[in-house]
């Protein structure tokens, strides 16, 4: 390919420093834009023939070309020079060697500006729609799972401390809960990026009869902008887009921290697959759970990147300046991590296995029940925040007469404390008769975990 002149280079005098080139190109990054570079090209060059700025013969020999570097790009037999600087002279640069001086009509009424900032809205309404997949089939993963322990009973913990009894499905449908709003969210931001900027031009617009809706329409945007001076610098959805993944890669970070904590020997909760974990180069029997770190771990490149979009945006005049070149090495690199931790998260929960034998021998360690006792107190006419502290003292005196569980107590021992307790009182302490108690809506026992499941494979089918 012969070096094109760029159009600008009459403004300016003498050669490009090559430490110039080199700092200035998005080449390196943005050629991923390619498809949609295309796409946006054929959409503008359809309606520049339509409003007659170039002839139809133009506008098809513009499409052919352009469909052929497209080819040539995905079979990898495109040449990219770093000279182009970007991925829109890239292409301009190829169309015109093609076809002449119809590829020189194509940026006729655009300005890279407005270009690169429909080809990132064109890129991201696919990426969003490839996490949204992600998101459900770790959901799936989730529930699948959940179906198989909605009678197995764990502690759930607050501050790390063992706090009521809930059953493995409800801890498990807890995270499908968490990615739902993820979902939602993300959702909702493919919906307010799916505008359309293109026909803006550098700032201002243009003195030529542009059809923006049709352009709009034909590249499936659901409107247009309707500032230029705002649509051409507005990387408002791109944040959005990074706190998403954000949110989605905190969720994830939990779900790990707490797998990592319950396939330790203290734990032993669960048991992942080898092919998700490693071994130690000097210790023969550790069997470690990097997959699941290094989850945890990448949530900080997420975070790393919301930060320096935001930091971008900050202190920009009006309206495009070239910092927003940088938007895209922080957005990519955002939707590449969580991209790939949803599928390794997906791949964890799938061949993993509670032991749900050594969870149950270790129910009555940590007074799970201590609660269910304050509501039975309840039940019997006395105040909570009485009833809260009769069970304390209970509690306090297990530990004083080292009993693992409230149940060690004889009866002259809770009739002492208090003298409406009475023999009913042995029924209401066991973790697994307490989860299948539990009456509010939403709570961690068997019947609400049977119907959250029928909810959620509902949703998912939906989704």
């Amino acid at each position: 390919m012969t070096k094109q002149e760029k159009s600008w280079e009459k403004r300016l005098s003498g050669t490009a420093d090559e430490l110039a080139v080199e700092f200035v190109e998005s080449l390196s990054y943005d050629r991923r834009l390619y498809k949609y570079d295309i796409a946006g090209s054929i959409a503008h060059a359809e309606m520049l023939a339509e409003r007659k700025i170039i002839t139809r013969a133009e506008a098809a020999d513009i499409k052919k070309g352009l469909l052929e570097i497209g080819e040539q790009i995905a079979a990898g037999k495109f040449t990219f020079h770093k000279t182009q600087e970007d991925i829109h002279m890239a292409i301009e640069s190829a169309l015109v060697a093609k076809v002449g001086d119809a590829g020189k009509k194509l940026h006729t009424g655009r300005s890279r500006n407005d270009q690169v900032a429909t080809d990132i809205r064109l890129w991201m309404r696919d990426e969003i729609e490839i996490l949204l997949t992600r998101m459900t089939q770790l959901q799936i993963a989730l529930v699948r799972q959940a179906e198989k322990y909605i009678d197995d009973v764990m502690p759930a913990y607050t501050h790390l401390q063992r706090a009521q009894p809930a059953t493995i499905a409800s801890y498990l449908l807890s995270f499908v809960e968490m990615l739902a709003r993820d979902w939602s969210r993300l959702k909702d931001c493919r919906d307010r990026l799916n505008v359309c900027p293109l026909g803006s031009g550098a700032v201002a617009g243009s003195t030529l009869p542009l059809d923006r809706e049709m352009t709009a329409k034909n590249l499936g945007f659901a409107d247009i902008t309707y500032n230029s001076i705002d649509a051409v610098s507005d990387r408002d959805f791109c944040a959005e887009f990074i706190f998403c993944c954000s949110l989605i890669s905190a969720h994830l970070s939990r779900l790990a921290e707490d797998w990592i904590l319950y396939t330790s020997a203290e734990f032993s909760f669960i048991r992942t697959d080898d092919a998700y974990c490693t071994s130690s180069s000097m210790m023969p029997q550790k069997r470690n759970p990097d997959m699941l770190e290094l989850i945890r771990g990448k949530t900080g490149a997420v975070y790393g990147a919301l930060v320096a979009m935001l930091t971008i945006l900050k202190a920009q005049p009006s309206t495009y300046n070239r910092d927003l070149q940088e938007d895209k090495i922080h957005v990519f690199a955002a939707a590449d991590t969580t991209d790939a931790c949803l599928q390794m998260a997906a791949a964890i929960v799938s061949h993993t296995a509670f032991n749900t034998k050594r969870i149950a021998d270790g129910l009555d360690e940590g007074f799970l029940d201590a609660t269910a006792l304050a509501e039975y107190l309840v039940r019997k006419g006395i105040p909570f925040r009485q009833a809260h502290g009769i069970v304390g003292g209970l509690v306090a005196l297990c530990e004083k007469e080292d009993k693992k569980k409230l149940g060690d107590l004889s009866i002259e021992q809770f009739k002492a404390a208090c003298d409406k307790i009475e023999a009913d009182v042995f029924e209401t302490l066991n973790p697994k008769g307490v989860c299948q108690s539990y009456k509010t809506a939403g709570s961690a026992g068997p019947d609400s975990a049977k119907a959250q499941i029928v909810y959620w494979k509902g949703k998912l089918k939906e989704q």
